[in-house]
C-alpha cells in the first residue's frame, strides 16, 4: 500500500466524509451577507473554527478542505488551523486552483487556472500541514456543451495538477463538475458526465498518476434544475453507480460526491441510496460544502457567540451524511 493510498483511505474510511470549507473570500462573503453577518477575516475564521472544533469533525469527518486564507490563520487557542483539524483525526486539505476564466475558443465555457507557480505553492502548503488538495473543473450542459475543447482542456489541467500534487506527497482530489444548471434530462447528464470522466482518466494515466492515491469528486447523475423530466432518487443512485462503473478504473479507492446545489436532504437521500445499491469496490462518500454548513450558518447568524448551539446543528448534519455514506440514513432521523 502506497503512502498516498494510506492518506486517501484515512480520509474516506468508516463512513467518514469531507467538509469542503474552501469557499473563496468572495463566495464566503456572499454566504455571510446572505444571513446578515459582516464578512471580516475574524468572522470567517470564527464560523469555520466553530465547525472545526465541533465533536462531529472527530466522529464523522475524514478530511477538511481549506482556503488559502484559512490554512494560514491561527485559532483562538493559538493553534494553527491545520493543527486544530489534525488533532481531531481528520486530514487537512487545501484548494489549489485559482478559479475559472473564460475558455479561449469557447466563450460560454470555463477553464480552471492555477498551474503557474503551483509546485512552489504545494511545497508551502505541505509545510503548513496539508496532505491532500482539490482542483475543480466545471462543465456546462446544453445541446452543444460541454464542447470537446472544454472536456480536453479541463482534463489536461486536472491531470497536470494531480501530477504536481503527487510529486509533493499529497493526495489530489480530481473534481470534474458537470453543472446541474439547465433543462437537460438525467440521460443527457449521464452521457456528458461519462464523456468528461472518461477523458479525465485518459489524461491522468498519460500523466502517470498513481490512481490508488487520488480521490474522484464527481457530480451525481441528475436532471437539470429547470428540467421537467426529474427522476426519483432510486434512479439517480442507479444511474450514478453505472456511470462510475463504466468510466472509473477499479484501483481508484473512493469517490466523494459534491452536492452541486442539491438541498441538504436531497444530497443525503441520494447518497444513502447510492450506498444501498453500491455493488462496486469504491468507497462512496461525501465532500459537501453548503449541504453540511447551511443550517449551521443560519443558526449561527442569529447569535455568533452561540458556539455550542451552532455545533449541535452541524453535528446533526454530519451525522446524517455519514449514515448516508453507510446506507443507514432514514428520513425520520432528520427531525431529531
Amino acid at each position: 500500500m502506497s503512502e498516498l493510498n494510506k492518506i486517501a483511505l484515512k480520509i474516506l474510511s468508516n463512513g467518514k466524509g469531507i467538509l469542503a470549507a474552501d469557499e473563496s473570500n468572495g463566495t464566503m462573503t456572499k454566504r455571510l451577507e446572505s444571513v446578515g453577518v459582516p464578512s471580516t477575516p475574524e468572522n470567517r475564521l470564527l464560523f469555520r473554527e466553530t465547525l472545526f472544533s465541533a465533536s462531529g469533525i472527530k466522529d464523522f469527518i475524514g478530511g477538511v478542505i481549506l482556503y488559502d486564507e484559512t490554512i494560514n490563520q491561527t485559532s483562538s487557542l493559538k493553534q494553527t488551523i491545520p493543527e486544530l483539524i489534525s488533532q481531531t483525526g481528520a486530514v487537512p486539505g487545501i484548494k489549489v486552483d485559482t478559479g475559472t476564466k473564460i475558455l479561449a475558443g469557447s466563450n460560454e465555457e470555463k477553464i480552471t487556472e492555477g498551474l503557474d507557480g503551483l509546485r512552489e505553492r504545494l511545497k508551502n502548503y505541505y509545510k503548513l500541514g496539508a496532505r491532500f488538495t482539490k482542483w475543480r473543473g466545471v462543465y456546462n450542459i446544453s445541446d452543444k456543451y460541454p464542447s470537446k475543447l472544454s472536456i480536453h482542456s479541463n482534463a489536461h489541467a486536472l491531470a497536470r495538477y494531480s501530477a504536481l500534487v503527487q510529486e509533493c506527497g499529497m493526495v489530489p482530489i480530481v473534481e470534474p463538475e458537470v453543472l446541474m444548471d439547465g433543462d437537460h434530462s438525467a440521460e443527457t447528464c449521464f452521457n456528458k458526465t461519462s464523456d468528461v470522466i472518461k477523458k479525465c482518466f485518459e489524461e491522468l494515466m498519460i500523466n502517470k498518476i498513481d490512481l490508488s492515491g487520488m480521490i474522484l469528486k464527481p457530480n451525481m447523475i441528475l436532471a437539470g434544475t429547470t428540467s421537467n423530466k426529474k427522476i426519483p432518487s432510486e434512479e439517480v443512485a442507479k444511474l450514478t453507480i453505472n456511470c462510475l462503473k463504466e468510466n472509473v478504473p477499479t484501483n481508484v479507492p473512493g469517490i466523494t460526491f459534491l452536492s452541486g446545489g442539491q438541498t441538504e436532504v436531497q444530497a443525503v437521500e441520494n447518497l444513502n441510496l447510492i450506498n444501498k445499491y453500491n455493488d462496486t469496490n469504491f468507497i462512496m462518500t461525501y465532500s459537501y460544502g453548503r449541504a453540511l454548513q447551511q443550517s449551521a450558518l443560519k443558526f449561527w447568524s442569529k447569535d455568533i457567540k452561540n458556539i455550542s448551539g451552532t455545533q449541535k446543528v452541524f453535528n446533526h448534519r454530519v451525522n446524517m451524511c455519514t449514515l448516508a455514506a453507510q446506507g443507514k440514513w432514514l428520513k425520520e432521523l432528520e427531525a431529531k
